[in-house]
């Protein structure tokens, strides 16, 4: 019998919950590498680095999907939770007493299980579909490293202050506070669920410092170093 696109989405959701509790897979998750057969970019990003403009420029020039909070969408459909409540536990890292005191306080809370396990499962059916271009939330951790493209974009601190000076409006020292903040909550998300530092390059094809270049020259260099690798 043929392997479905579920069957296979459920079969790496099973080796993913194997890894994060000790077990050593054989061949671990790229056993699963020829299954995705269709191009996918996941981008990781700094506040201010211009993350979510470039995926949505490659997204346009390629006529992918595009994926940001798309993906809590996604979640709220499959389990039936209100978005805003997934929004509060988006990218941000939690501790286990935390869960339990909003569990006894909070009948809408969302554990950091259930959060976790339906993120997993919508950004490996995304894809195994294809042709999307997925921001943020650990996804180079979850997808295949073979078959997609895997960024970073980043820049001096002292850039990331200033853009958001300059394009949010706010005064120095807030934008100091809330690039820091973000920051924070995304290696905390990252370290909490996949136990990596997100800032060590070896997890990317592609480390982008956008410092120099404009959205529009950091998508055409993506775009080429997706095909170069996938050979398209």
């Amino acid at each position: 019998m043929s392997s479905t696109p579920q069957s296979i989405v459920e079969k790496m959701m099973t080796a993913l919950k194997l890894r994060e509790i000790g077990v050593k897979l054989e061949n671990d998750l790229h056993v699963f590498d020829t299954s995705f057969s269709k191009p996918f970019i996941t981008i990781s990003r700094e506040p201010g680095s211009g993350g979510k403009v470039i995926g949505q420029l490659i997204a346009k020039k390629l006529h992918y999907a595009f994926y940001d909070h798309e993906l809590i969408d996604e979640i709220a459909h499959s389990t039936k939770l209100r978005k805003s409540i997934l929004d509060q536990v988006d990218e941000k890292g939690r501790s286990g007493l935390q869960d339990l005191i909003q569990e006894l306080i909070n009948p809408d809370y969302v554990s950091d299980i259930t959060y976790f396990t339906h993120l997993c499962r919508v950004i490996l059916t995304l894809a195994y579909k294809g042709n999307v271009v997925i921001l943020g939330r650990g996804a180079n951790f979850i997808t295949p490293q073979a078959r997609g493209l895997h960024v970073r974009c980043t820049a001096p601190q002292a850039v990331l202050v200033q853009r958001a000076v300059d394009f949010e409006g706010h005064t120095p020292l807030i934008a100091k506070e809330i690039v820091a903040k973000y920051s924070k909550d995304r290696r905390d998300f990252v370290k909490q669920y996949f136990d990596k530092d997100i800032r060590k390059p070896e997890h990317y094809d592609l480390v982008l410092n956008t410092t120099f270049y404009s959205p529009e020259e950091s998508s055409e260099l993506i775009i080429q170093a997706m095909k170069h690798k996938l050979n398209l």
